[in-house]
Protein backbone atom coordinates (compact mmCIF):
# COMPACT_ATOMS: atom_id res chain seq x y z
CA UNK A 1 0.00 0.00 0.00
CA UNK A 2 1.61 3.34 -1.08
CA UNK A 3 1.68 5.70 1.82
CA UNK A 4 1.77 9.13 -0.75
CA UNK A 5 -1.26 10.55 -1.92
CA UNK A 6 -1.19 12.21 -5.48
CA UNK A 7 -3.30 15.06 -5.98
CA UNK A 8 -4.17 17.27 -9.15
CA UNK A 9 -6.95 18.75 -10.33
CA UNK A 10 -9.08 18.08 -13.60
CA UNK A 11 -6.81 20.01 -15.53
CA UNK A 12 -4.80 16.95 -16.03
CA UNK A 13 -7.49 14.65 -17.45
CA UNK A 14 -7.39 12.50 -15.43
CA UNK A 15 -11.02 11.26 -13.51
CA UNK A 16 -12.17 10.55 -10.05
CA UNK A 17 -11.39 6.88 -9.26
CA UNK A 18 -9.19 6.45 -12.51
CA UNK A 19 -5.89 5.59 -10.80
CA UNK A 20 -5.51 4.00 -7.24
CA UNK A 21 -4.07 6.76 -4.72
CA UNK A 22 -4.90 9.37 -6.95
CA UNK A 23 -7.26 12.21 -6.08
CA UNK A 24 -8.93 14.99 -8.29
CA UNK A 25 -9.97 18.64 -7.35
CA UNK A 26 -12.54 19.42 -10.26
CA UNK A 27 -11.97 22.98 -11.18
CA UNK A 28 -14.64 25.53 -11.60
CA UNK A 29 -16.44 27.56 -14.23
CA UNK A 30 -19.00 30.36 -14.05
CA UNK A 31 -21.35 29.98 -17.03
CA UNK A 32 -23.86 32.76 -17.82
CA UNK A 33 -23.24 33.55 -13.80
CA UNK A 34 -23.54 30.02 -12.37
CA UNK A 35 -21.06 27.82 -11.18
CA UNK A 36 -20.07 24.70 -12.65
CA UNK A 37 -17.26 22.14 -12.02
CA UNK A 38 -15.91 20.01 -14.49
CA UNK A 39 -16.96 15.96 -14.08
CA UNK A 40 -19.32 16.95 -11.47
CA UNK A 41 -22.31 18.72 -12.99
CA UNK A 42 -20.43 19.92 -15.99
CA UNK A 43 -19.69 17.15 -18.87
CA UNK A 44 -17.50 18.05 -21.64
CA UNK A 45 -20.52 17.30 -23.99
CA UNK A 46 -22.47 20.46 -21.85
CA UNK A 47 -19.14 22.47 -22.04
CA UNK A 48 -19.32 22.39 -25.51
CA UNK A 49 -22.95 22.98 -26.25
CA UNK A 50 -22.97 26.39 -23.76
CA UNK A 51 -19.68 27.36 -25.99
CA UNK A 52 -20.91 27.09 -29.26
CA UNK A 53 -24.07 28.65 -27.60
CA UNK A 54 -22.08 31.68 -26.86
CA UNK A 55 -22.89 31.32 -23.08
CA UNK A 56 -20.50 33.60 -21.03
CA UNK A 57 -17.73 31.13 -19.79
CA UNK A 58 -15.00 31.74 -17.38
CA UNK A 59 -12.22 29.68 -15.42
CA UNK A 60 -11.64 29.79 -11.98
CA UNK A 61 -9.83 28.41 -8.94
CA UNK A 62 -10.84 25.74 -6.98
CA UNK A 63 -11.95 26.84 -3.29
CA UNK A 64 -8.88 26.47 -1.03
CA UNK A 65 -11.41 25.39 1.66
CA UNK A 66 -12.36 22.52 -0.76
CA UNK A 67 -8.32 21.86 -1.42
CA UNK A 68 -7.60 21.70 2.31
CA UNK A 69 -10.80 19.67 3.25
CA UNK A 70 -9.35 16.65 0.87
CA UNK A 71 -5.92 17.55 2.09
CA UNK A 72 -7.18 16.92 5.55
CA UNK A 73 -9.01 13.36 4.99
CA UNK A 74 -6.46 11.95 2.98
CA UNK A 75 -3.23 13.00 5.87
CA UNK A 76 -5.89 10.33 7.96
CA UNK A 77 -5.12 7.81 5.47
CA UNK A 78 -1.57 9.09 3.89
CA UNK A 79 1.60 10.12 6.09
CA UNK A 80 2.43 12.74 3.12
CA UNK A 81 0.52 14.16 -0.32
CA UNK A 82 2.19 15.38 -3.56
CA UNK A 83 -0.17 17.89 -4.97
CA UNK A 84 0.34 18.86 -8.70
CA UNK A 85 -1.61 21.40 -9.96
CA UNK A 86 -2.04 23.16 -13.02
CA UNK A 87 1.15 25.31 -14.54
CA UNK A 88 0.96 28.49 -12.72
CA UNK A 89 1.64 30.06 -15.57
CA UNK A 90 -1.46 29.85 -16.16
CA UNK A 91 -3.72 30.24 -13.14
CA UNK A 92 -3.01 31.21 -9.67
CA UNK A 93 -4.08 28.07 -8.10
CA UNK A 94 -0.71 26.26 -7.72
CA UNK A 95 0.88 29.55 -5.68
CA UNK A 96 -2.10 29.45 -3.42
CA UNK A 97 -1.92 25.55 -2.54
CA UNK A 98 1.85 26.36 -1.93
CA UNK A 99 1.25 29.54 0.56
CA UNK A 100 -1.79 26.92 2.58
CA UNK A 101 0.74 23.85 2.22
CA UNK A 102 3.51 25.69 4.17
CA UNK A 103 0.97 25.37 7.19
CA UNK A 104 1.51 21.34 7.42
CA UNK A 105 5.11 21.46 8.00
CA UNK A 106 6.07 18.57 4.74
CA UNK A 107 3.14 16.67 4.88
CA UNK A 108 1.92 18.53 2.09
CA UNK A 109 4.11 18.66 -0.98
CA UNK A 110 3.24 21.32 -3.96
CA UNK A 111 4.88 20.89 -7.47
CA UNK A 112 4.73 23.70 -10.02
CA UNK A 113 6.05 21.46 -13.30
CA UNK A 114 4.70 24.09 -15.17
CA UNK A 115 2.03 21.15 -17.39
CA UNK A 116 -1.18 20.93 -17.98
CA UNK A 117 -3.56 18.42 -19.84
CA UNK A 118 -1.82 15.20 -21.32
CA UNK A 119 1.42 16.11 -19.85
CA UNK A 120 0.17 16.77 -16.27
CA UNK A 121 -1.69 13.31 -16.23
CA UNK A 122 1.83 12.00 -17.34
CA UNK A 123 3.35 13.78 -14.49
CA UNK A 124 0.80 12.30 -12.06
CA UNK A 125 1.38 8.93 -13.16
CA UNK A 126 5.23 9.35 -13.27
CA UNK A 127 4.74 10.10 -9.53
CA UNK A 128 3.12 7.38 -9.05
CA UNK A 129 5.83 5.01 -10.80
CA UNK A 130 8.41 6.62 -8.20
CA UNK A 131 6.48 5.92 -5.15
CA UNK A 132 6.45 1.91 -6.16
CA UNK A 133 10.34 2.84 -6.77
CA UNK A 134 10.61 3.60 -3.23
CA UNK A 135 11.59 7.64 -3.65
CA UNK A 136 10.37 9.83 -0.63
CA UNK A 137 8.24 12.74 -1.07
CA UNK A 138 11.06 15.15 -1.40
CA UNK A 139 12.60 13.20 -3.78
CA UNK A 140 9.43 12.86 -6.29
CA UNK A 141 9.22 17.30 -5.89
CA UNK A 142 12.57 18.11 -6.82
CA UNK A 143 12.25 15.26 -9.92
CA UNK A 144 8.96 17.19 -11.13
CA UNK A 145 10.05 20.19 -10.85
CA UNK A 146 13.67 19.67 -12.44
CA UNK A 147 11.97 18.27 -15.62
CA UNK A 148 9.07 20.73 -15.38
CA UNK A 149 10.54 21.83 -19.00
CA UNK A 150 11.15 18.00 -20.40
CA UNK A 151 7.52 18.45 -22.03
CA UNK A 152 5.72 20.55 -25.57
CA UNK A 153 2.09 20.72 -26.37
CA UNK A 154 1.37 21.83 -30.02
CA UNK A 155 -2.33 22.88 -30.92
CA UNK A 156 -4.10 23.07 -34.30
CA UNK A 157 -6.93 25.43 -33.49
CA UNK A 158 -10.20 25.46 -36.08
CA UNK A 159 -11.58 28.29 -35.33
CA UNK A 160 -10.42 32.02 -34.08
CA UNK A 161 -13.62 32.70 -32.78
CA UNK A 162 -12.22 31.86 -29.37
CA UNK A 163 -8.81 33.04 -29.54
CA UNK A 164 -10.53 36.89 -30.73
CA UNK A 165 -13.04 36.76 -27.88
CA UNK A 166 -9.89 35.99 -25.11
CA UNK A 167 -8.21 39.06 -27.06
CA UNK A 168 -5.17 36.98 -27.91
CA UNK A 169 -5.63 37.79 -31.54
CA UNK A 170 -7.35 41.25 -32.95
CA UNK A 171 -11.26 41.12 -34.57
CA UNK A 172 -9.53 42.89 -37.61
CA UNK A 173 -6.66 39.82 -37.47
CA UNK A 174 -9.42 37.28 -36.62
CA UNK A 175 -11.56 38.38 -40.01
CA UNK A 176 -8.85 38.75 -41.91
CA UNK A 177 -7.86 34.68 -40.93
CA UNK A 178 -11.44 33.20 -40.98
CA UNK A 179 -11.73 34.74 -44.46
CA UNK A 180 -8.45 33.34 -45.47
CA UNK A 181 -9.33 30.25 -43.55
CA UNK A 182 -6.14 30.45 -41.95
CA UNK A 183 -5.67 27.88 -38.89
CA UNK A 184 -3.52 28.83 -36.43
CA UNK A 185 -0.92 26.59 -34.15
CA UNK A 186 -0.69 27.11 -30.82
CA UNK A 187 2.20 26.07 -28.32
CA UNK A 188 2.69 24.92 -24.73
CA UNK A 189 6.20 24.98 -23.40
CA UNK A 190 6.86 25.54 -19.59
CA UNK A 191 2.74 25.81 -19.39
CA UNK A 192 2.36 29.37 -21.75
CA UNK A 193 0.30 29.45 -24.55
CA UNK A 194 1.61 30.90 -27.55
CA UNK A 195 1.36 31.43 -30.94
CA UNK A 196 3.63 28.93 -33.63
CA UNK A 197 2.86 28.92 -36.91
CA UNK A 198 -0.34 29.62 -39.55
CA UNK A 199 -1.14 26.62 -41.99
CA UNK A 200 -3.72 26.88 -44.25
CA UNK A 201 -5.52 23.55 -43.68
CA UNK A 202 -5.40 20.69 -41.10
CA UNK A 203 -3.22 18.35 -43.52
CA UNK A 204 -0.37 20.84 -43.35
CA UNK A 205 -1.29 21.76 -39.35
CA UNK A 206 -0.99 17.75 -38.73
CA UNK A 207 2.62 17.81 -40.85
CA UNK A 208 3.52 20.69 -38.66
CA UNK A 209 2.64 19.63 -35.61
CA UNK A 210 4.88 16.47 -36.31
CA UNK A 211 7.48 18.05 -37.62
CA UNK A 212 7.94 20.42 -34.22
CA UNK A 213 7.77 17.37 -32.23
CA UNK A 214 10.45 15.17 -34.34
CA UNK A 215 12.65 18.30 -33.94
CA UNK A 216 11.90 18.43 -29.91
CA UNK A 217 12.70 15.02 -30.27
CA UNK A 218 16.29 15.75 -32.07
CA UNK A 219 17.41 18.45 -30.40
CA UNK A 220 16.13 19.06 -26.69
CA UNK A 221 15.09 15.76 -25.74
CA UNK A 222 17.46 13.62 -28.01
CA UNK A 223 19.42 12.24 -24.66
CA UNK A 224 15.82 11.24 -23.62
CA UNK A 225 14.79 9.27 -26.71
CA UNK A 226 18.23 7.45 -26.63
CA UNK A 227 17.19 6.30 -22.94
CA UNK A 228 13.76 6.05 -23.98
CA UNK A 229 12.28 7.94 -21.74
CA UNK A 230 9.65 9.78 -24.06
CA UNK A 231 6.25 9.59 -24.62
CA UNK A 232 3.75 10.76 -27.10
CA UNK A 233 -0.31 11.79 -26.89
CA UNK A 234 -2.56 13.33 -28.73
CA UNK A 235 -5.61 15.54 -27.27
CA UNK A 236 -8.19 17.39 -28.89
CA UNK A 237 -11.56 18.99 -28.01
CA UNK A 238 -15.02 18.05 -29.13
CA UNK A 239 -13.26 15.84 -32.17
CA UNK A 240 -12.22 12.21 -31.11
CA UNK A 241 -12.34 10.56 -34.35
CA UNK A 242 -10.13 13.16 -35.63
CA UNK A 243 -7.83 12.67 -32.93
CA UNK A 244 -7.73 9.13 -33.37
CA UNK A 245 -6.92 8.96 -37.29
CA UNK A 246 -4.33 11.55 -36.03
CA UNK A 247 -2.78 9.55 -33.62
CA UNK A 248 -2.82 6.71 -36.38
CA UNK A 249 -0.84 9.09 -38.55
CA UNK A 250 1.90 10.15 -35.79
CA UNK A 251 2.44 6.09 -34.86
CA UNK A 252 3.43 5.63 -38.58
CA UNK A 253 6.00 8.89 -38.43
CA UNK A 254 7.77 8.23 -35.27
CA UNK A 255 7.49 4.62 -34.71
CA UNK A 256 9.96 4.05 -32.03
CA UNK A 257 7.93 5.91 -29.32
CA UNK A 258 4.92 4.98 -27.76
CA UNK A 259 1.56 7.06 -27.82
CA UNK A 260 -0.77 5.68 -25.19
CA UNK A 261 -2.96 8.54 -24.51
CA UNK A 262 -6.06 10.11 -26.75
CA UNK A 263 -7.29 12.53 -24.87
CA UNK A 264 -10.00 15.68 -24.41
CA UNK A 265 -8.11 18.74 -23.74
CA UNK A 266 -8.68 20.68 -20.40
CA UNK A 267 -12.24 22.80 -20.37
CA UNK A 268 -9.78 25.36 -18.89
CA UNK A 269 -7.93 25.10 -22.82
CA UNK A 270 -10.79 24.50 -24.12
CA UNK A 271 -12.95 28.13 -23.90
CA UNK A 272 -9.94 29.60 -25.19
CA UNK A 273 -9.76 27.82 -28.39
CA UNK A 274 -13.58 25.89 -28.80
CA UNK A 275 -14.10 22.73 -30.40
CA UNK A 276 -12.30 20.77 -32.97
CA UNK A 277 -8.95 21.32 -32.08
CA UNK A 278 -5.98 19.06 -32.34
CA UNK A 279 -3.22 18.49 -30.24
CA UNK A 280 0.07 16.34 -29.75
CA UNK A 281 2.32 16.34 -27.24
CA UNK A 282 5.75 14.73 -25.97
CA UNK A 283 6.63 14.18 -22.44
CA UNK A 284 9.92 12.59 -20.87
CA UNK A 285 8.67 9.91 -18.45
CA UNK A 286 9.99 7.97 -15.58
CA UNK A 287 11.02 4.71 -16.95
CA UNK A 288 9.35 1.63 -15.05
Amino acid sequence: MRNIAIVVDTNSGIKHGEFEDVYVVPMPFMIDGEEYFEDVNLTQEEFYKKLEEDAQISTSQPSIAQVVELWEKLLKKYQQIIHIPMSSALSQTCETAKNFARDYKGKILVVDNKRISVTLKQSALDALKMIDQGKTGEEILDYLEKTKFDSSIYIMVSTLKYLKKGGRVTPAAAAIGTLLKIKPVLQIQGGKLDSFAKVMNEKVGRTKMIEAVKKDIETRFKDYRDRKELQLAVAYTNCKEKAEDFANQIRSEIPDIDLEYVEPLSLSISCHIGSGALAMAVSRIVKK
